[in-house]
């Protein structure tokens, strides 16, 4: 997981002030519930020591994410009189937070970047007779992003209109259009009309076509959020990015050597009691510019689920524990020996969360 999001918050000394704060739009009156909210956090920041300069810089900036709709929150850091990062959060904070303190309280804002898959979602409506030997029109709608955040922060639009009497032919090319702006994602998410996605997958890119997963349900276009929000949070539940999941890889097959060299060292004492001999240490990790918080890792044993963690890792920490500049290395280690405990609880203790039915996503059939 990168964390330069938190640079501008470690380029300032501290003390900090640091804000969690629920701004939903999904209730009646949500400015006066959020000017309520922050009264009270403004009052205990107070207590806390904040001078009324830095509280006064955050009251100005307090619930003005009016353009995100539905249910999310907001994140605030400043320090010295100054406004250091303004944020958005996929989703509200379990419980309004204000804190003055030496340290930034960032691990709240952390976890809600986790996973950070990179993605691409697909939305193809056609109302007509699933043939191109009629009128009317297929449109597609793409947009790449990095799930969550991309809930509050979507990502670039990319609209076309075909008419559908030319949808085969014109297909070839849209998926020429669609593997340029999907090269890094870890997923292509289909949603829509059935034929004119079937139309359009099979004339995907080959390597492109390995990274789709096809859902259904409702694909709206216009509700000012993430393009198949409901469809991806099915789809990325408990999973891990691409780029995470390689590293757990390798902290598993070192740990393997690791354990293998100790095995082999153990043997040789018992055979020359007289002889002392080091046991086999895996080579360091690179731990260069990023922080891995490891996210629940699940099995799946659907081939066309991209993000299935291997069944061993269940057993493991996985991950990797770094700053993106010295000054990172201040993020406080009690809260990153947090997350990393509760992974591990959550592994112990079972499997995790059963998908909800509604949002399940099964691969349907290809046909022309």
């Amino acid at each position: 997981m990168r964390l330069s999001f938190l640079e501008p918050v470690y380029a300032e000394p501290g003390p900090y002030v640091s804000v969690y704060l629920d701004t939903s739009r999904n209730i009646e009156h949500p400015e006066r519930a959020i000017a309520l909210r922050w009264q009270l956090l403004r009052e205990s920041l107070s207590r806390q020591g904040a001078d009324r300069r830095l509280l006064n810089v955050l009251e100005e900036v307090v619930g003005t994410d009016t353009e995100v709709p539905g249910v999310h929150g907001q994140t605030l850091f400043a320090a010295h009189g100054m406004l250091v990062l303004n944020g958005e959060l996929p989703w509200p904070p379990e419980h309004d937070s204000a804190r003055y303190s030496t340290l930034p309280d960032a691990m709240p804002l952390i976890t809600q970047h986790v996973p950070e898959i990179p993605y691409m979602a697909v939305v193809v409506h056609y109302g007509g007779l699933p043939t191109a030997e009629t009128h009317g029109w297929v449109t597609l709608e793409t947009e790449t992003g990095t799930w969550p955040v991309s809930i509050v922060t979507p990502g670039e639009r990319l609209h076309r209109r075909v008419a559908v009497a030319t949808w085969h032919r014109t297909a070839p090319r849209l998926g020429q259009r669609l593997d340029e702006r999907a090269r890094h994602a870890d997923a292509v998410v289909v949603g829509g009309d059935e034929w004119a996605c079937n139309v359009l997958v099979r004339r995907l890119p080959h390597a492109l076509r390995d990274k789709v997963v096809r859902v259904g349900g409702r694909t709206p276009t216009d509700t000012g959020r993430a393009l198949l929000e409901p469809q991806l949070d099915g789809v990325f539940r408990g999973r891990m990015a691409a780029h995470d999941r390689e590293l757990v890889d390798i902290f598993i097959g070192r740990r393997g050597r690791g354990r293998a060299g100790r095995r082999r060292v153990g043997a040789g004492s018992s055979r020359r009691p007289g002889r002392r001999r080091s046991a086999h240490r895996a080579g360091p990790c690179d731990l260069s510019g990023q922080v891995r918080v490891p996210p629940q890792v699940v099995s799946v044993d659907d081939r066309t689920d991209l993000f299935a963690g291997n069944r061993s890792a269940r057993s493991t920490l996985g991950g990797r524990l770094a700053g993106i500049v010295g000054s990172l290395l201040a993020v406080p280690l009690a809260a990153l020996i947090a997350v990393f405990w509760n992974y591990l609880r959550e592994q112990l203790s079972g499997e995790g969360p059963e998908p909800d039915p509604d949002e399940a996503h099964t691969p349907s059939p290809v046909t022309s």
